[in-house]
């Protein structure tokens, strides 16, 4: 993680298109349409003031404009229950209700409009809060502290705001860079496919940590063994399982590089396969660290972002094996690709580079996985995070 700040982009299935008129006339009707919730980092970036809502056309690849759907201070990464009624969202802040440290945020899902309701805010447990995700049954959401290395698990009140904290754990160690590794910065957490696990990702230590969940309490506790490295100095960022659950895929930010671990559901094992660049054998150029993984529905191709080289490495993956082999680097079009995602019929991949301010949208080959830019453009003050959830 830089020290520059955070944003996301969620997209968020809603009823029927007419209910939205009223904060996007004259976008069509669609089967395949989604909203995008945009969150933002709000201080110093071109007037931004928080959340913004979108219409994404799967039959088009076009975004439609909304308008903002809540406003919120520097609301970075965001997260969706499984229900589609609540969005968290963290808040990037110096202070909160007077102690040092972040927030979270909790917001009730208006489908018809589309709009965001404030639900409560919460101290983070931790300094710059980066990431945050709801476990399986919406019970609870997990939150990854960066400066302070900590992890928090919140419990969710039965009207979707945030209550009380069912875990705090302070994470330990170090690893070889004497700048960013002398600590744990906590990059990432988030359940495993059947919600028995959490792992979580840490840069300060070169470790991907294992937690066991306790679903019905909300409790971390480490696994054994509690932890499996990547190669010193990568500093893992963020990480996604294959569709199958059968491989943990894990990009580092420092080390720009693309773990492959094979997992084991019944004790939460890390096995490590694999490691290969996430940049290209003749790069020569500034500084570049990697950000975000994605993993195609179908499992054939992973991707992850550059910044710096300001690309999409693309990977097809061995069938039955889970490793790796780079077949492309496309442009972003764009600065800083923090986040991305791709929509779930596996059609469609965008981009949200921070340090342009815009979206941009690529059409994915379905036999080869390759991307072609489709000219969709969208001016936002620094995107970064975007997930798909299917309109009804």
């Amino acid at each position: 993680m830089k020290t520059t700040s955070y944003s996301c982009v969620l997209f968020f299935a809603v009823l029927p298109f007419f209910a939205l008129a009223p904060l996007a006339r004259g976008a069509s009707k669609g089967a395949g349409d989604y909203l995008v919730y945009v969150g933002t980092y709000t201080k110093n970036h071109n007037g931004s003031k928080g959340i913004y809502v979108y219409r994404f056309s799967t039959a088009t690849g076009k975004l439609t404009p909304m308008g903002l759907a809540g406003e919120s201070a520097n609301p970075s990464f965001v997260a969706i229950d499984a229900s589609g009624r609540y969005l968290y969202a963290v808040n990037e802040l110096s202070s909160f209700d007077g102690k040092k440290g972040g927030a979270v945020s909790a917001f009730a899902i208006n489908r018809r409009t589309g709009k965001l309701k404030f639900l409560n805010q919460v101290a983070s447990h931790g300094m710059a809060p980066c990431f945050v995700a709801v476990d399986k049954t919406g019970h609870y959401v997990m939150v990854a502290n960066y400066s302070s290395g900590t992890v928090a698990v919140f419990k969710v009140n039965k009207n979707g705001s945030l209550g009380e904290t069912t875990a705090d754990v302070q994470q330990t160690g170090s690893s070889v860079d004497p700048k960013r590794q002398t600590r744990p910065y906590a990059h990432m957490i988030n359940v495993s496919p059947d919600n028995r696990f959490a792992l979580s990702c840490d840069l300060g230590t070169d470790q991907v940590l294992v937690y066991h969940f306790d679903a019905k309490n909300g409790t971390l506790t480490a696994d054994d063994p509690p932890y499996s490295k990547v190669n010193p100095g990568s500093g893992p960022r963020h990480f996604v399982f294959s569709p199958n659950g059968r491989y943990v895929y894990v990009i580092s930010e420092m080390g720009s590089n693309v773990t492959v671990f094979s997992y084991k559901p019944s004790t939460g094992g890390l096995h490590k396969l694999q490691t290969l660049s996430a940049l290209p054998a003749d790069f020569k150029g500034k500084e570049s660290d990697s950000a975000e993984i994605a993993v195609l529905p179908n499992g054939k191709f992973v991707y992850g972002s550059n910044r710096g080289h300001d690309s999409i490495a693309v990977f097809k993956v061995a069938p039955g094996k889970g490793m790796l082999t780079p077949i492309q680097w496309a442009p972003v079009e764009g600065k800083e690709p923090r986040n991305f995602t791709i929509d779930p019929t596996g059609h469609w991949l965008i981009a949200a580079n921070q340090d342009s301010n815009n979206i941009t949208v690529f059409r994915i080959n379905d036999k080869n996985g390759k991307l072609t830019y489709t000219g969709e453009s969208i001016d936002l003050p620094a995107p970064v995070c975007i997930q798909f959830l299917k309109v009804r």
